[in-house]
């Protein structure tokens, strides 16, 4: 069998390490200039126009967001659940109700009606996620967020440089999470980045993420330590300068991946989306598991499958889902297959992976 490709692979190069290095000779290793410098440029780099905050995970990203915009106990906020699970911890995190509501099937996004449908006077705000790298049909969220007086926050964790009419991701919310994670399109080793609607929000989330404090001592609040060193600073500043690049090899790759593939059903991109292809996920009507293994063990192609339990499934979460029926969640959660389309990929690569799909389609016909 040729070598295994795997379904995600993170880019580490000595750019990144000559980061590290120089951060380690300085002597100032925690939170310093190179997570101001990195907050700075992450904002520019993809058209925020507003703050951004770093914090030492997605997830710590999203919970101190929700804690920041007076999420609660007694709110509820709605959210798909078929996402991981850290959406919805999130919400719970705060002390908040999350309401799981059904996707629609072209995006995996949250279904604009089901949300209308689900709001309730406890209803606090909206919470989509980017999946897989496609933005949600945010606009109209945000239509209905309006309409209803509600709060709308974004987990873009998978869709750095993604956008819907010529507007970046990360700008329609109060706050944005990007998580930077190994395997997500670029990475600071771990951590993650919140843009947020206004200078109070940002303050909130800075002391937040630092044991109440702003100043050395000076506690305020009951806070966390959600601090992102300058060590993986150092390393998502390097990542800044590359991710274009990749992200124009992942829809190449993506490209011709729509244009060969045969017997499943490619990822359609909605008019006026920028896909960042986090993941390049097909659908595989009949038998998803049987393919997955097909591919790894007669091919030695690597795949994913996100995910395959919802979240209003998950022994954690059901508890906050009691009779919830979300048909295309439930759908959706037996088709996927996320198969590689990282820029380390090579053309043979590339070829190899369609010849595989398309054999093992054509054995399950």
């Amino acid at each position: 069998m040729n070598d295994f490709i795997p379904p995600a692979k993170p880019i580490i190069g000595e750019e990144e390490r000559a980061a590290v290095d120089r951060v380690l000779r300085s002597g100032m290793v925690a939170q310093g200039s190179e997570v101001a410098a990195f907050e700075t440029e992450f904002g520019q780099h993809f058209h925020l126009d507003r703050p951004v905050v770093a914090v030492n995970s997605g997830t710590a990203g999203l919970h101190l967001g929700l804690l920041a915009a007076g999420v609660g106990p007694g709110d509820e906020v709605i959210v798909p659940s078929f996402t991981f699970a850290a959406t919805g911890n999130s919400v719970v995190l705060a002390g908040a109700t999350p309401v799981f509501v059904d996707i629609e099937p072209r995006t995996f996004g949250l279904d604009p009606s089901a949300v209308e449908a689900a709001i309730t006077p406890r209803t606090r705000g909206i919470l989509p996620v980017h999946l897989y790298g496609h933005p949600a049909r945010i606009t109209e969220l945000e239509a209905i967020a309006q309409k209803h007086e509600l709060a709308l926050y974004e987990d873009a964790a998978q869709a750095h440089g993604a956008s819907l009419e010529n507007r970046p991701v990360g700008t329609f919310g109060e706050f944005a999470m990007f998580s930077l994670y190994p395997t997500k399109n670029m990475t600071s080793g771990e951590g993650g980045m919140v843009a947020v609607s206004n200078d109070g929000l940002a303050r909130a989330m800075r002391l937040l993420r630092n044991q109440g404090m702003e100043r050395a001592y000076a506690n305020e609040i009951v806070g966390f330590n959600a601090r992102m060193t300058d060590i993986h600073a150092a390393i998502g500043r390097v990542q800044l300068k590359k991710i274009d690049d990749w992200t124009r090899t992942r829809q190449r790759n993506a490209a011709f991946f729509d244009a060969n593939l045969r017997g499943v059903v490619v990822p359609p991109v909605e008019a006026a989306a920028v896909h960042v292809y986090h993941q390049y996920t097909v659908r595989v009507p009949e038998d998803r598991d049987g393919f997955v293994a097909a591919l790894r063990d007669e091919h030695g192609v690597g795949s994913g499958v996100y995910y395959p339990t919802p979240n209003h499934r998950l022994e954690s979460l059901a508890p906050y889902a009691p009779q919830t029926n979300l048909v295309e969640t439930e759908r959706a959660a037996r088709e996927v297959v996320s198969l590689p389309v990282h820029p380390s990929l090579s053309e043979a690569d590339i070829e190899r992976i369609v010849t595989a799909v398309n054999a093992v389609a054509q054995a399950g016909a």
